[in-house]
């Protein structure tokens, strides 16, 4: 099974969190942790690591927190999970040419190089908003006036 770490899936929690809300606005972790249902100690540590990795940004102070950096749009998924994963990667021979032993025999490389390479490009054209943005399709009552029909 290929899985996310735990906090990869609260990182993004989290980044959505701030992208449905008002631009700008700062949120402390304290408050991401309660409204989130999320254990503080771990919203602080991936706050920490999104700050650095420059998806957000901290404001110090009695009124400081957290903001995005970047609107939600321009976040990509990919770059959500590289933040907090580390390199995107498969298997391993994509991940570190040349450390795999069976490498040089091995007949699945480029079919794992072009996996690896199409869900990196499908989680790079995927940003945030997407994520937190309902499609239009999925508007209620299918995005325009219907009429209710009762069924008897």
């Amino acid at each position: 099974m290929i899985r996310m770490s735990k906090e990869t899936d609260y990182g993004i929690i989290l980044l959505a969190h701030f992208s449905q809300h008002r631009k700008g606005r700062k949120h402390s972790a304290r408050e991401l942790a309660l409204e989130n249902g999320l254990p503080l100690p771990m919203v602080r540590k991936i706050l920490k690591i999104l700050a650095r990795e420059g998806l957000l940004v901290s404001h110090r102070g009695a009124k400081g927190g957290y903001s995005l950096m970047r609107r939600g749009q321009r976040i990509s998924v990919a770059e959500i999970i590289r933040a907090l994963e580390g390199p995107l990667a498969m298997t391993e021979c994509v991940e570190a040419p040349g450390d795999c032993r069976l490498e040089p025999t091995c007949q699945m490389k480029t079919a794992w190089q072009r996996i690896n390479d199409t869900v990196l490009q499908t989680l790079s054209r995927m940003t945030l908003s997407d994520l937190t943005d309902p499609p239009p399709e999925t508007a209620p009552f299918g995005g325009s006036e219907s009429r209710l029909v009762r069924i008897q």
